[in-house]
């Protein structure tokens, strides 16, 4: 099933690039990648986005700010406090969604989670690959992807920070911009969070531990369901499950 991709002129101008999958008149599910990743290599790559399309979804994937093939300014003025937030909350208004589910994997799952606390009001959500702790402190994490970035070009095999400094070569991620991008997360409620009535599916690798307990995130929430499928925060996302998971839930 072919992807389209076209650009999106966001709140203040970046251009940030949209690829979709489906039928244009299908249910919208918008679709959230991870952090250093991009809507090909979390949706499209490993046929998630093929498998929701042939569902019967429309399937909205934005390449986030600094990410995949979307703008990477410089200028720290372009990364205010939750500018993925605002990104998302734009392309939303923009594309006059109103009836919509909305999810997300690891960055995107917090952004999604943001989102959900703020007031956006999807008719099902999914947050995937994250767990309760990942939701609090960000600070621990964002200070260590911080450190990944400023170190890269001395990271040796073993280190704590090797997996994400080659993943971040890889994706081809501009530094500079990544690393303004990572201080632009604001705190996040998670009392707001816990008391959101929306349907929510809670799903991660029964190895993937990076943002704590998932198993716990759905017990904290409110109208939560847990599912656990194969592999750890890299490679569970390269699993036919994740997509038949997300199916199931969202035909529920």
């Amino acid at each position: 099933m072919p992807v389209t991709t076209h650009n999106f002129t966001s709140f203040d101008g970046t251009q940030l690039a949209i690829h979709e999958a489906g039928d244009s008149g299908a249910r919208p599910l918008l679709l959230l990648h991870g952090l250093f990743s991009s809507a090909q290599m979390n949706w499209i790559k490993f046929g998630h986005a093929e498998k929701l399309a042939q569902a019967g979804l429309r399937v909205i994937m934005p390449d986030l700010r600094a990410h995949g093939q979307s703008g990477a300014p410089h200028d720290p003025v372009a990364y205010p406090t939750d500018v993925l937030v605002s990104d998302i909350e734009a392309l939303i208004d923009h594309l006059a969604l109103d009836d919509f589910d909305l999810g997300g994997f690891s960055l995107g799952a917090r952004t999604t989670a943001k989102l959900l606390s703020t007031g956006t009001r999807p008719r099902r959500a999914m947050l995937i690959g994250m767990g309760w702790e990942g939701l609090q402190g960000w600070g621990r994490r964002r200070d260590f992807f911080v450190d990944a970035i400023d170190r890269r070009e001395e990271v040796k095999r073993g280190d704590a920070h090797w997996m994400a400094v080659q993943f971040m070569k890889s994706m081809k991620i501009d530094p500079v911009a990544a690393r303004l991008l990572l201080h632009s997360f604001g705190d996040l409620d998670v009392e707001a969070i816990a008391a959101v009535d929306v349907p929510t599916l809670v799903l991660c690798g029964a190895d993937d531990h990076d943002n704590g307990s998932a198993p716990e995130l759905a017990r904290q929430l409110v109208n939560a369901t847990y599912a656990e499928i194969p592999g750890t925060h890299m490679s569970s996302v390269t699993e036919p499950a994740m997509a038949q998971e997300m199916i199931t839930f969202l035909q529920a």
